[in-house]
């Protein structure tokens, strides 16, 4: 995408979707109940306090150790008989997953849940080498069938009410009636997914969390597709982001608790699996070959900046979409990439350049809610004042991509001026008087006035000054 494109589309689709009454319905329906659960499950202000505190600290010990952990990681996932393999970027990524699938002779895979193959856009890749790939959690393979994105990092069809998913499963799920029945719609999907699970050649899954001291992959979920996905095929290719990576097992249990409560309100997932091997003898299930890929793509750069390193703590657990002011009105599409929300207009602005996606720092209110709830303590305002600022002064040549893109002469020179204005009294008090006298007579389409006046009235600056009117009154000497 084109650096300009990437600027102007969320403001571009932020607008169709305030005037979308039927998505704005469906994301206030679903939020009011995500937010309604997630303040029943933390109802103890106390524990609820510690046990954040002690999930910042275990996240913010594992990226302070990072590069020492990913090489325990790598070590012990090999002594147990998972193979480990480095990618850089999204395109080396998809060339190792391919690789290992051409190599095994795979032509079907069966999918589990996973943000980070879809931030390398892997369903496409693998399809245009023909290899066949299936989601198998059902809000994935709604939106799969219906040719979008995730619109949630959590709940990817949140932004779909029953009607319109009865209607694509009509039209996708050959001899399937229109239903509006939650669990005849629910056996639809698990009738068509069951010849995929018996049959598919891998597994592709995500990970929640991968230990360093024992070389397991932590993944949870609700429905227990992720595990037929990682069992019942002979191969399964975990794909992570390097900075899920955790010390160790008793790390677990407090972020095992902070997810799924934040997540979706319930006080634990259905299924915690921890995968640490391939199949053993005498075992009767599991997969012949483990491979772990794990993502770089741009996650060094933000570690090696001490403050913007607190993004990368996420869990992925959504609460920040939830309770964001702008996300639950406009949804996750409006924001193009990969992750939407708070999280999203962190991590995208860093992953992709400030010169690419410098607008959706912006699309914020700093209202806090994201800070409130974040299970992690992700400081999200502060950090995001922190990428505005780098859009138009960089703080170090290499302290975010793309940063200075959104600085203009213009701009520039007008806050030199505004500095020149103010640290004068002289100029001040002239070109307070000279703006009481012309400013008014400035058209609302003025270059400098544009982007103001597009969403707010036109200032109107009154013929004479607070300090004039004063001593028109007698209040102050000359």
């Amino acid at each position: 995408m084109a650096a300009d494109a990437g600027k102007l589309e969320f403001g571009a689709k932020a607008h169709v979707a305030l005037n979308d009454p039927k998505l704005r319905a469906n994301f206030r329906r679903a939020m009011d109940g995500l937010m309604a659960k997630r303040t029943i499950q933390f109802a103890d202000e106390a524990e609820w306090t510690s046990l954040r505190a002690r999930g910042a600290m275990v996240r913010a010990n594992a990226l302070a150790r990072l590069p020492e952990l990913l090489e325990q990681l790598e070590a012990n996932c090999l002594k147990n008989g998972i193979q480990v393999h480095w990618a850089e970027t999204t395109q080396e990524a998809n060339a190792i997953v391919l690789g290992i699938l051409e190599a095994a002779g795979a032509k079907t895979v069966i999918k589990g849940k996973s943000m980070v193959t879809e931030e390398m856009h892997l369903n496409a890749h693998l399809e245009k080498h023909g290899i066949t790939p299936v989601e198998s959690d059902l809000g994935e393979y709604i939106i799969q069938l219906a040719g979008e994105a995730p619109s949630h990092i959590v709940m990817p069809c949140i932004h779909k009410n029953k009607a319109e998913i009865a209607e694509l499963f009509h039209d996708k799920i050959a001899d399937q009636p229109y239903t509006e029945n939650v669990d005849e719609l629910t056996a639809a999907a698990r009738k068509a997914l069951r010849g995929a699970f018996a049959g598919a050649d891998a597994g592709i899954s995500g990970v929640n969390f991968a230990v360093a001291e024992t070389g397991t992959l932590v993944l949870i979920e609700n429905e227990g597709n992720g595990r037929l996905s990682t069992t019942l095929p002979p191969l399964h290719i975990a794909v992570t982001g390097i900075e899920k990576v955790l010390e160790k097992l008793d790390d677990v249990p407090p972020l095992l608790s902070l997810l799924p409560r934040s997540a979706t309100g319930q006080p634990i997932t259905t299924y915690v699996n921890m995968i640490s091997s391939p199949r053993k003898d005498g075992e009767k299930d599991g997969p012949k070959a483990v491979h772990l890929v794990l993502l770089d793509n741009g996650r060094s750069r933000v570690h090696g900046d001490s403050e913007l390193r607190d993004t990368l703590r996420c869990i992925r657990c959504a609460a920040c979409m939830n309770h964001c002011p702008v996300y639950t009105r406009v949804g996750g599409h409006t924001y193009t990439f990969t992750y939407p929300g708070p999280i999203g207009k962190l991590l995208t602005p860093q992953i992709e350049g400030l010169d690419c996606a410098g607008d959706q720092p912006h699309a914020s209110t700093l209202c806090r809610a994201c800070a409130d709830v974040c299970p992690v303590q992700i400081p999200i305002p502060d950090l995001l004042v922190r990428l505005r600022t780098e859009a138009v002064r960089p703080t170090s040549p290499d302290a975010v991509k793309g940063a200075g893109s959104s600085a203009t002469t213009g701009e520039t020179l007008g806050w030199k001026g505004w500095t020149l204005l103010y640290g004068s009294p002289l100029l001040y008090r002239i070109g307070t008087r000279m703006l009481g006298w012309f400013g008014n007579l400035m058209p609302s389409s003025a270059p400098m006035l544009k982007q103001w006046t597009s969403v707010r009235t036109k200032p109107k600056f009154a013929p004479k000054s607070l300090h004039e009117l004063a001593r028109e009154k007698g209040f102050c000497d000359e």
